[in-house]
């Protein structure tokens, strides 16, 4: 399973507030994560259908729901885990979705990364 974690908190207020910043001022909005998908409409149509293709289990959570969900907590954020078993890895870290400029890298980041794990031996370990 693929965990995706926001640098936000989640709650009405939190979103409203997200909403405002990405309007007002884009360049320092702190999470790429979101603003790469997702419009101040909700998600983005083309992230949805990519998020499809991935034949595996999804998450997306906010930094408050992480810590509570897997009481992890002091890991620069966004990032992308990646779950087997009872525990998570990071599997993409801040600085690779920082790096994307768009959703066609977002995207492209993604296929990489699991075209790697797909190929790796089965002894592979974190």
């Amino acid at each position: 399973m693929l965990v995706f974690v926001y640098n936000a908190d989640s709650g009405l207020f939190n979103i409203l507030g997200d909403v405002a910043h990405k309007i007002i001022s884009p360049r320092t909005y702190p999470c790429n994560l979101c603003a790469i998908t997702y419009s101040i409409f909700g998600m983005r149509h083309e992230w949805e259908q990519f998020l499809r293709t991935l034949n595996m289990p999804y998450e997306f959570l906010h930094r408050d729901e992480l810590k509570r969900r897997y009481d992890v907590e002091g890991v620069r954020l966004p990032a992308v885990f990646k779950k087997e078993g009872a525990g998570l890895a990071v599997w993409i870290d801040t600085s690779a979705i920082n790096s994307c400029r768009n959703l066609d890298d977002l995207k492209q980041l993604i296929t990489n990364k699991l075209l790697f794990y797909n190929e790796r031996p089965a002894y592979w370990m974190y």
